[in-house]
């Protein structure tokens, strides 16, 4: 595993163990948030839907807008027609916090995914306390049977899963999990290379009744228009839109773009 996702992943496990000692108190919380908009649903629209993200920095593009506003960034692209909003909530290296989610939750009425490396059921109690209506899970670094486990606690909390892929051999597995979101990502997490086209044609992997989310890569509508042409029902992006002067702009360029479907 290369060093610095072995480090993100290190500081997950480590902030796992007091969620724990937690485990009644985050049952209770996410037992009485209320119920969050469907991130399924928000997907299916006849045309390409954005999940707009909310990142101060990345290991891979390093600070990228360090004093974002995220209530004001996702205000400004829930407005202009995003479908959901991404917010990042690991903060040594991505400086997202679980605040940041909370306070766009009360901010905007769109269905919001929790970002963040998550190897725990507690994670996920934690997210849908926060008001998040999904969760995004690695099958990189989740065992095939840990991502199952994780998948179906995160349907029985009313909470989506987006099941973050980059091969063929990864697609298998998050359909063996039963996911029903699979994101397709252009970065590979092992070099941090992106190869778009290599994962834009994995789409054609993704049964027609799944959801299929293009991840990374993309900058301008057209990028976002190639990865619909290729069979994406969706697209996450992050860097772009984090560190556009006009966020708003882009966003409404994406939204036009039509779903082709797989």
């Amino acid at each position: 595993m290369p060093p610095i996702l072995d480090e993100i992943l290190h500081h997950a496990r480590a902030s796992v163990a007091p969620l724990r000692a937690r485990r009644r108190e985050l049952e209770r919380a996410a037992a009485e948030a209320s119920d969050p908009p469907s991130f399924y649903a928000a997907l299916r629209g006849g045309r390409l839907a954005l999940i707009a993200e909310v990142k101060r920095r990345s290991p891979s593009a390093g600070a990228i807008n360090e004093g974002l506003d995220p209530v004001g960034r996702a205000g400004q692209y829930a407005g202009a027609g995003a479908a959901a909003i991404s917010v990042l909530t690991e903060g040594p290296h991505f400086g997202g916090s679980l605040d940041d989610l909370r306070r766009v939750r009360d901010a905007v009425e769109v269905p919001l995914l929790r970002k963040d490396f998550l190897l725990d059921e507690c994670q996920l109690l934690e997210a849908r306390a926060a008001g998040a209506a999904a969760v995004l899970l690695i099958a990189r670094v989740l065992p095939p049977a840990r991502l199952r486990e994780l998948v179906a606690f995160a349907r029985d909390l009313g909470l989506g899963a987006l099941v973050d892929t980059h091969t063929e051999r990864e697609v298998d597995v998050a359909l063996t999990a039963e996911a029903d979101i699979l994101g397709v990502n252009a970065r590979d997490l092992d070099t941090f290379a992106l190869d778009p086209e290599g994962a834009w044609r994995l789409l054609a992997a993704v049964p027609a009744s799944h959801v299929a989310v293009a991840e990374s890569a993309m900058h301008t509508a057209e990028d976002a228009a190639r990865a619909a042409a290729a069979g994406a029902d969706a697209v996450l992006i992050g860097t772009a839109l984090s560190a556009a002067a006009d966020p708003a702009a882009l966003v409404r360029q994406v939204v036009e773009v039509p779903r082709r479907g797989r």
